[in-house]
């Protein structure tokens, strides 16, 4: 259970973790729902929900206390003593209203929020077996998505025929949400890394960036594949060449240990070297699990090293403005000798 994964990292000091937010108590309990409050301390854990949750998470939730929230004002002071809390370490991702107010209700136990987010990011970027088959179970429907989607793609439909025939295939076939708003411009558009699906018509000629994902039991999938419509320019192949050659080099280059900056610079390297560089306008990759985007982040300024355990994306990019995008995305687990492929669609340039 994950929560074991936390107490690892506490100590029996009087200091106790207070969990609020939606993604960090489904990552600690399993548990899905809209409100709920989790302590954690080196040898109990607690978690409090409302009447609405209170059976469901007690017959879900294993290895942490479940009890049903009636007088918050009264029961969090008191598991406190019960547990003999001096101070709580709290998240700098709740509002600082959701703060004040814990802070008010806990007093005289005191609540910070340093070093906290370090801590849960320490134990969400290594994954265990059970989080990376989610994964996997989420990239294989975004895969079949795909597959299906490139059959039905074609002139005289728009951007946005596409990105909901994506969600649909997702959702109908077991995703239990998607993982963010899906991507899907073509043309001149696809030039915007983070465009928006539209009236856009899909002509002969037009590149079409798909950025898209699924989330199964929690976690999420991100793949990105650009295809072209009908035919392409010789600028199109070099560019789409390029691309994926620097998707594969950081492929390559990714292992246990390296650090951050330098598996974004194999990528990077090559589409400089190409003359493009001016046109990668983002990180090469970052973290996937319970959240779309989550710790580590491969960035030319990011500080670390790579650890054997974790998933991130390799998603290198080149964007001419008015002219097109091309990015190829997929999704790697980090191991001591390099890396697995999660992503098994085929990356030469497909013509629909």
């Amino acid at each position: 259970m994950m929560i074991k994964k936390l107490q690892k990292l506490l100590k029996n000091d009087g200091k106790g973790v207070l969990i609020l937010s939606e993604q960090n108590r489904r990552y600690f309990t399993a548990f899905p729902s809209s409100f709920g409050i989790l302590i954690v301390t080196k040898n109990d854990a607690v978690f409090f929900t409302d009447s609405r949750y209170i059976e469901a998470a007690q017959n879900k939730i294993k290895g942490c206390d479940v009890r049903e929230s009636k007088n918050l004002k009264e029961q969090l002071p008191a598991v406190c003593k019960e547990l003999n809390i001096t101070s709580l370490m709290g998240e700098t991702c709740i509002t600082v209203d959701e703060l004040n107010t814990m802070r008010r209700i806990f007093k005289p136990v005191r609540i910070t929020t340093a070093g906290t987010d370090k801590m849960i990011s320490s134990c969400r970027e290594i994954k265990t077996e059970y989080e990376l088959e989610q994964i996997k179970k989420a990239q294989g429907i975004a895969e079949r998505a795909f597959e299906h989607i490139s059959g039905f793609i074609k002139p005289g439909i728009t951007e946005r025929d596409i990105s909901l025939e994506l969600d649909y295939f997702m959702l109908k076939n077991g995703a239990e949400a998607l993982s963010f708003e899906t991507i899907a411009v073509s043309g001149k558009k696809s030039s915007m890394p983070h465009g928006v699906p539209d009236s856009k018509i899909i002509e002969n000629g037009d590149f079409i960036t798909m950025d898209y994902g699924a989330v199964v039991n929690g976690y999420h999938s991100d793949m990105t594949r650009t295809v072209a419509v009908g035919s392409v320019s010789e600028k199109q192949k070099e560019v789409y060449s390029v691309v994926l050659e620097a998707q594969l080099a950081a492929i390559e280059k990714i292992k246990a240990g390296i650090l951050l900056k330098d598996a974004d610079l194999a990528a990077r390297s090559v589409i400089e070297k190409a003359g493009y560089g001016e046109y990668f306008r983002h990180s090469t990759g970052h973290g996937v699990g319970v959240e779309i985007h989550e710790s580590p982040n491969v960035s030319p300024k990011a500080k670390g090293r790579l650890k054997a355990g974790s998933i991130v994306t390799v998603e290198p990019g080149i964007y001419l403005p008015d002219e097109f995008g091309v990015r190829i995305e997929d999704m790697v687990y980090v191991t001591d000798t390099g890396c697995i492929n999660l992503t098994s669609t085929k990356k030469d340039l497909i013509i629909c």
